[in-house]
């Protein structure tokens, strides 16, 4: 299947083309035949943080322009799809409404079929963009700026939460001023202590869910001491590791087009009156 995904819920506008084999089975795998993503780092950056209205004017603006560039680099036109895919929540709700909207525009104005996704499952597929991709199941730390989760995945579609945090999640520290020895040192120790208590609490989930693989996946991801400590430890316990290329790790259609293609195999379809879910659950 070759489909195109769109991906709007926060500060990321991006499109995607992806074609998956096998997408009914166990072992999907997708090609990225196009990734194109803008992001409103540039807009927010005087705030110290996302402001939604804010955001949800620049998918306006950068939405259509930033689909076309995909078809673009996929060298391919809407026609030639067989579907369309578009997260729908969880996130913040101005910004899904329009890459919602978008998507259902596409799809009554083309006869394209359109699979709604929850974002949290497009980073737990993400890994399978990658040709060396585990197959289930694994247990999956999802680390992001607005989720820390670890979740069972049993088989593709099936998955279960066994734990998050009560506090704010990790992808929220961050900012501060630059400078200073004493500054830097204080953020490697924050940024130890964080890395430490996530890869400690992924392996001892993994072992107590009996899961031999663990997948860690979502923006906070692309950290490198937390790929290396993971590493460290998983090698240390006899557990294999995978984590997607960084670029996968933070918001991008291609995650969505990946999970979207998996659900309209197995026929499922987004309703023409389909709404942004902020707090869907996964």
């Amino acid at each position: 299947m070759r489909v195109l995904g769109i991906e709007t819920s926060c500060d990321e506008t991006a499109a995607a083309v992806v074609t998956v084999e096998e997408a009914t089975g166990q072992r999907p795998r997708g090609r990225i035949l196009s990734d194109v993503v803008h992001t409103q780092a540039a807009v927010h950056a005087r705030f110290g943080g996302v402001v939604p209205e804010l955001a949800s004017r620049d998918h306006l603006q950068r939405g259509l322009p930033v689909l076309d560039q995909a078809l673009r680099e996929a060298g391919t036109e809407l026609r030639a799809l067989d579907g369309l895919a578009v997260t729908s929540g969880p996130g913040l709700v101005g910004a899904l409404l329009v890459g919602v909207q978008m998507a259902k525009s596409l799809s009554v104005a083309t006869g394209l079929p359109l699979a709604k996704v929850n974002h949290l499952e497009g980073h737990l597929l993400a890994v399978l963009l990658d040709d060396a991709a585990p197959s289930p199941p694994w247990l999956a730390l999802v680390v992001s700026g607005g989720h820390t989760s670890l979740y069972e995945v049993r088989e593709v579609g099936r998955y279960r939460l066994l734990g998050h945090t009560l506090d704010d999640a990790a992808g929220r520290a961050r900012g501060g001023i630059p400078q200073g020895q004493e500054l830097s040192d204080l953020c490697a120790s924050f940024q130890e202590a964080v890395c430490d208590a996530l890869t400690l609490r992924a392996v001892r989930a993994a072992r107590a869910a009996r899961l031999e693989t663990l997948v860690i996946c979502g923006g906070v991801a692309a950290n490198s001491r937390l790929r290396s400590l993971a590493h460290e430890r998983c090698a240390a316990e006899g557990i294999a590791v995978h984590l997607p290329a960084p670029r996968l790790c933070t918001d991008n259609g291609a995650m969505i087009a990946l999970a979207g293609a998996i659900r309209l195999a197995r026929g499922e379809r987004a309703p023409v009156d389909l709404a942004a879910d902020p707090g869907w659950r996964l």
